[in-house]
């Protein structure tokens, strides 16, 4: 069984394995983000872009650069670099016009 697993994954040991196991729960977390897109859109009857899609694309994001950098692999290393850039900047802007716009609402 362990055999036909390694074969299918193209790995020779555990801790492949493990990097790979990360690897596919990075990208799984990386894709779920457009999941919660798609019902926060439902939901509102329009595109709709919430605050936990940037969460999740951080964290998905981190976890698929710590595999990239494991693997060596420059241009996974810098397309995931730069886009964990642009989450937190999305973030840090949603966050600095929160208090604003809340103060707008009173």
């Amino acid at each position: 069984m362990k055999e036909a697993v390694f074969q299918f994954l193209s790995i020779g040991d555990w801790t492949e394995f493990w990097w790979v196991a990360l690897g596919l729960t990075a990208q799984l977390s990386f894709s779920a983000r457009f999941i919660v897109q798609w019902i926060a859109s439902e939901r509102a009857g329009h595109s709709y872009v919430p605050v936990a899609f940037w969460w999740i694309s951080i964290v998905g994001g981190l976890l698929l650069l710590s595999y990239a950098i494991y693997r060596k692999d420059v241009v996974f290393i810098l397309g995931q670099s730069m886009g964990v850039i642009v989450y937190v900047r999305n973030l840090m802007l949603i966050y600095r016009t929160k208090p604003s716009s809340m103060s707008e609402k009173t």
